[in-house]
């Protein structure tokens, strides 16, 4: 195994930047996080990076190496050394800069005040069978990396935070609408507002979630089919004008 690696990591801010070099000695079971902590230590102390608990829990060290979006906490340099492959560590591309690999993730926070809150058919506390807490825990496990949001081709390359919310918070609308004890109704504002039809179901999202969440599968889909039940079945169509009709 090589005895140093060299990062490319990107420095600069919303005013532009580059890519520079950093020679890095490799141990074993190192991950990009670490390689970015001694360029700090030993070459470029003024280097920004947010992290917070280097174990793949925070969602903190969101970035993008090699063209990927991973988290730097597990991301092994050595899956690169031995592929012979140089390492590029660049920001989110979604999401503005605001300096070398840290960016501006506050538009995800925007979003998540604007959907309706969880609203219980009767009191807590209340009883829920197991199959009903299987449904709705795995959207529970999200750690707000936002790695889906910067994959989303939606978001990252047509740049349509106005009309679609993004993976993330079509989980967090799935979580709501699957729950048991929710008495909401979110159809209207999962078509209109969150803007679910714009999702063209690439899977991408949930190919790069860490906690392997199944996004599109099991979330997306199913409100997508809340949607198409509500406003294109043609039985509940005829329904509707029949209603608008009668005196």
């Amino acid at each position: 195994m090589a005895e140093t690696v060299t990062l490319w990591v990107y420095r600069g801010d919303q005013h532009g930047g580059e890519e520079k070099p950093y020679e890095v000695p490799l141990m074993p079971g190192m991950v990009v996080l670490d390689a970015v902590h001694w360029i700090q230590a030993h070459l470029a102390p003024d280097l920004a990076v947010r992290w917070n608990c280097k174990a793949a829990h925070c969602g903190s060290c969101s970035a993008e190496v090699n063209g990927r979006p991973r988290l730097l906490c597990k991301t092994r340099l050595d899956e690169f050394v031995k592929e012979g492959v140089p390492v590029h560590v660049r920001p989110m591309k979604t999401f503005p800069i605001i300096k070398d690999l840290v960016t501006d993730v506050s538009w995800n926070y925007r979003v998540m005040r604007q959907i309706p809150p969880f609203q219980p058919r009767e009191p807590a506390p209340f009883t829920l069978y197991q199959r009903d807490v299987d449904r709705v825990q795995e959207f529970r496990r999200c750690i707000e990396c936002f790695l889906c949001q910067d994959v989303c081709h939606v978001l990252r390359e047509h740049h349509e935070q106005e009309h679609y919310f993004g993976p993330r918070f079509m989980a967090r609308l799935a979580e709501l609408e699957m729950h048991p004890m929710d008495a909401g109704d979110r159809v209207g504002f999962i078509r209109e507002t969150a803007g679910v039809g714009w999702c063209n179901i690439t899977h991408c999202c949930a190919e790069v979630c860490p906690e392997a969440i199944e996004i599109t599968n099991n979330a997306i889909i199913p409100l997508k089919e809340r949607v198409a039940d509500r406003y294109w079945d043609p039985i509940r169509g005829l329904f509707r004008r029949f209603q608008k009709t009668a005196p």
